[in-house]
């Protein structure tokens, strides 16, 4: 019989591409990976690994062990969550939220969850969309707040689930005595934005191409925070989400963008996990606490 726990460092492997990544995701040391999927190939009585440089790589044994590897984790995590449906509480969720998210939706929803399930361990990690998803195929969380921009639809991954939580107004950031008027206004100014790669970045660049230049990217950060001090002080212009604002006035004079763009929130989980009740409670938490909903902390909804 496998292992269950060697199974998942093949997945995990299959997945991160390299030993060092693998130990880095699971608190492992690389010797400790490379000795346990050894002991995987025993098992399998086949070679899974083969020698690439000063790395390995998965045999065409190795990827169908893998494959089999991901259907016998869903089903582990099947069977426990029937078995939390009858004990909510009994593990704890782990969320990945994007730094908006963090904070304009999940103080609101920790504050429901500590009335509707008081005994509910949650805990958060900050993680740009695109690596909590990934996470979250890899197992590394079990529930994601991300974004998607218009125009931009993010890949739909086999075995996730996704809800929209709500849409978020984009605008044109600029200091607040600057005269720009519109985004044409701004096509000679510095601009500060996400890191290159991301579906933020991307969705911005395009937007100042359509209007006929390149932005002058002069700082790349991941702090929107940042980008709003940047752009308080005169130092640089910025496209950014309201959310950013929630519950505060915003210490820059916001523009629209041409079209009035929003973009859409939404939570994901995967769809092996969808029986635990703990995360089905902090989906529930996290819709009704969605800036702007009529039914927010209603009870039932």
């Amino acid at each position: 019989m496998f292992e269950l726990r060697r199974l998942r460092l093949l997945h995990e492997l299959a997945l991160r591409g390299t030993l060092a990544a693998v130990a880095e995701a699971l608190a492992y040391s690389p010797s400790t990976i490379s000795q346990q999927l050894a002991q995987l190939e025993k098992e399998a009585g086949v070679v899974l690994l083969a020698p690439d440089g000063r790395r390995v790589r998965l045999t065409e044994h190795g990827r169908i062990l893998a494959a089999h590897a991901a259907r016998a984790l869903d089903l582990d995590e099947r069977a426990r969550g029937e078995l939390e449906s009858l004990h909510p509480g009994l593990a704890p969720v782990r969320v990945a939220v994007m730094q908006t998210a963090a904070l304009a939706i999940v103080p609101a929803a920790l504050a429901l969850l500590a009335e509707r399930a008081p005994h509910l361990r949650v805990e958060l990690v900050e993680m740009p969309p695109e690596r909590g998803l990934f996470e979250l195929t890899a197992r590394g969380v079990d529930l994601v707040i991300a974004e998607q921009y218009p125009g931009h639809t993010r890949a739909h991954t086999e075995g996730l689930d996704r809800e929209t939580l709500g849409t978020d107004p984009i605008h044109l950031a600029v200091a607040s005595a600057d005269p720009a008027r519109s985004l044409d206004d701004l096509r000679d100014r510095p601009w500060v934005m996400e890191p290159a790669g991301t579906a933020a970045r991307l969705w911005a660049v395009q937007q100042c191409r359509a209007a006929g230049f390149e932005p002058d990217v002069r700082y790349e950060l991941a702090d929107l925070s940042a980008h709003a001090r940047l752009v308080a002080a005169g130092q640089a212009v910025a496209v950014l989400p309201d959310l950013l604002w929630e519950g505060a006035a915003a210490p820059v004079t916001l523009l629209d963008l041409p079209d009035l763009p929003t973009r859409e929130i939404f939570s994901a989980q995967r769809t092996a996990s969808q029986a635990r009740a703990g995360i089905l409670e902090v989906r529930r938490a996290l819709r009704d606490a969605f800036p702007g909903r009529a039914d927010a902390g209603a009870p039932g909804r």
